[in-house]
């Protein structure tokens, strides 16, 4: 009987380990389910439509790579690419210069602290659709804010179309973005600057460490994955910029301002081209998720920082 008792311990424990492995199988099964219907399965549709001819109406012919082959002489969409690229170094940058403040603005309390995140932060519950009517609106050389206010203020001769000319229309729609995004980014940091030990920070006061080398030395290799996260939902977000594009300039003026997304809306949804719209959608995909690699690669942890 002892024997029989010792052996069946064992049992017992291999059969509780398996039963809460089936329980938080049970858990995460819904997330898996989400991320296989919603993503898993439109991915494979996308990659096989990608190999055929698919239009709108009507029977689908498979074609292989035909469509691949016909992006690499498609001017546009590399256009489009570059065009995209120009974009998100521009605001990726914009958004940081005018985040990072912020964030280290608002990091400490301090009286009213509350009421400027909210108030930076407020923005940024705005939908993207949404404020591209709103700074539409902004924009309009007759009804809108911006070029009326100037004339009547004496600041222009006459009203200005600011979306007549790439240059004022580019640096209206970063202008909108920054304002837009910018409060998110700096939710971001502020979190990951209120992760650094206060202890460090009067370390390195009393060893006379100015405000520069603090930042140099401490707050930037501590913020590595931080700045790791931002960086990569800012360029994610900027390669797959459309809506502000779409709504407020309708690629114009003259073509200039097409991105890489409003191109295969155009491909796909105006031309009825599903299948090369597809294709271009498995390009840019390998192209985001290369950035962002190469992003983490570059903002990886040092060897020995803890």
């Amino acid at each position: 009987m002892a024997s029989i008792a010792v052996t069946s311990a064992p049992a017992r424990t291999r059969t509780a380990t398996s039963l809460r492995q089936w329980i938080g199988l049970l858990y995460v099964l819904p997330a898996v389910a989400f991320v296989v219907v919603f993503f898993v399965v439109p991915l494979g549709m996308t990659a096989w439509m990608s190999l055929n001819n698919w239009p709108l109406m009507g029977e689908h012919s498979f074609v292989g790579l035909d469509n691949y082959v016909a992006i690499l002489r498609d001017t546009r969409f590399w256009n489009a690419l570059k065009f995209t690229f120009y974009y998100t170094v521009v605001v990726t940058i914009a958004i940081f210069a005018v985040a990072f403040p912020l964030a280290i603005f608002i990091e400490r309390p301090r009286p009213l602290t509350n009421l400027y995140r909210t108030a930076f932060f407020m923005p940024a519950v705005v939908g993207f659709a949404s404020a591209s009517l709103l700074w539409s609106w902004l924009l309009n050389v007759d009804s809108g804010l911006f070029s009326p206010a100037a004339y009547d203020l004496g600041l222009t001769a006459k009203k200005v179309n600011l979306l007549a000319t790439f240059q004022p229309a580019f640096w209206s729609i970063i202008a909108m973005v920054v304002w837009k995004v910018a409060g998110f980014t700096m939710i971001i940091l502020m979190t990951g600057l209120q992760s650094i030990p206060q202890d460090l920070q009067e370390a390195a006061v009393i060893d006379g460490a100015g405000p520069f080398a603090r930042f140099r030395a401490i707050t930037l290799p501590l913020m590595r994955r931080t700045l790791a996260l931002a960086l990569i939902l800012s360029v994610a977000g900027s390669i797959l910029a459309f809506d502000q594009f779409y709504i407020i300039l309708r690629g114009g003026p003259r073509n200039q301002t097409l991105t890489a997304v409003y191109w295969i809306f155009n491909q796909s949804f105006v031309s009825f081209k599903l299948g090369y719209g597809a294709a271009l959608s498995m390009v840019l995909l390998v192209i985001l998720v290369a950035l962002s690699l190469i992003q983490l690669w570059l903002l990886r942890k040092p060897e020995g920082l803890d």
